[in-house]
């Protein structure tokens, strides 16, 4: 088997994978921001830190073993906007609260039988492919070249490199400092300790994202035929398998769209498999005008941040990058502003 081939069917596992557990543990950056500050339920927040934790260790690993170079993905690159990405984590958030989720949790619900979701799906999509492609491309590299600035330090390690320790030691420094601070956030909450589902699910989430890196970073690697050094995240993706549903001649498969496959069909697999199965629509228009325009701007945001609540939020922040916790940052804040205070999204029922 070819090394592209084996890195698509490798990223329908992954998917697959990544769709079972979503739906068995509800796993979502936004559920767990809502229930750590609007519902006192602090497992699922606890259960994404274990799998950042998890995510950036493996990673790492990899990197300093030199399986994989990091340097080759798009987070860490020596030029990049912190306002924009920035000001994309911002819109990303809040079209998260909008939306009731993220890409990757509109996939999974998707599967369970939610049409809202699908809803969510394909306008993301369209406003990922406009903001890479289409009408809003311009504004956004006029946005990026008015702001961006190239630095010599674009990570954590590098960070501390030009501080004097040597570069392997910077990484396991960097490294270890983070990983064991979100550790013992996750553990320190006795009821999170007392749900082995929740952890599990941050365990495999966060060993996903260090398998996607090492299958395009490694199994792909081919000199005649090498693909993007990625992993784990669905804005992009999602706008690239809408596209190549649409227009499938002439383009090529590659890890994303089939990560986006795979998530689907194993939530659907999982849905039938456990009775969770259930056909769900919109409750008023008003509800469909809101998802979608949380939608929209997940797509447009997500673009501008260069990845969404996974695609940063986990696979980014596993490369150390500094960008990737300037987008993470604004992510957060996004949601908090629509979660809490004057910006927050109101319950329909009181809209």
């Amino acid at each position: 088997m070819e090394s592209a081939q084996l890195v698509i069917l490798a990223g329908l596992v992954i998917g697959l994978i990544y769709g079972a557990v979503g739906l068995l543990s509800g796993f979502c950056l936004m559920s767990s921001m809502r229930g750590f500050l609007a519902e006192g339920d602090g497992r699922l927040v606890r259960s994404y830190a274990l799998a950042i934790a998890v995510a950036i260790a493996a990673s790492q690993v990899l990197a300093g073993s030199g399986a994989v170079d990091l340097g080759k993905s798009i987070y860490l690159q020596q030029s990049f906007s912190a306002p924009v990405l920035f000001l994309g984590g911002l819109l990303f958030g809040y079209g998260m609260v909008l939306s009731n989720g993220c890409g990757s949790r509109a996939l999974v619900l998707l599967g369970r039988g939610n049409l809202r979701s699908f809803v969510v799906v394909i306008v993301l999509a369209i406003a990922a492919q406009m903001t890479l492609k289409g009408l809003v491309a311009p504004a956004r590299i006029a946005l990026v070249q008015a702001s961006q600035t190239t630095v010599n330090t674009n990570s954590l390690p590098s960070l501390l490199a030009a501080l004097g320790p040597s570069e392997a030691l910077s990484r396991a420094i960097a490294a270890a400092v983070i990983v064991v601070a979100l550790i013992l956030f996750a553990f320190a909450h006795p009821t999170f300790r007392r749900s082995p589902g929740q952890i599990a699910a941050g365990v495999i989430v966060g060993v996903l994202v260090a398998s996607g890196w090492f299958v395009t970073g490694y199994l792909g690697a081919d000199d005649f035929n090498p693909v993007l050094v990625t992993s784990l995240t669905f804005v992009a993706p999602l706008a690239d398998a809408l596209q190549y549903a649409m227009l499938s001649t002439g383009l090529t498969l590659n890890f994303g769209i089939a990560t986006v496959a795979g998530v689907f069909a194993g939530s659907l697999v999982t849905a039938l498999a456990t009775g969770r199965f259930k056909l769900e629509g919109y409750s008023s228009p008003r509800h469909m005008l809101r998802s979608g325009s949380g939608a929209a701007l997940m797509g447009i945001g997500g673009v501008m941040a260069f990845g969404c609540s996974i695609g940063q939020g986990l696979t980014g922040v596993s490369t150390l990058a500094l960008g990737s916790f300037v987008a993470l940052a604004g992510i957060l804040l996004g949601t908090t502003a629509g979660l809490r205070g004057v910006l927050r999204v109101q319950p329909l029922a009181m809209a």
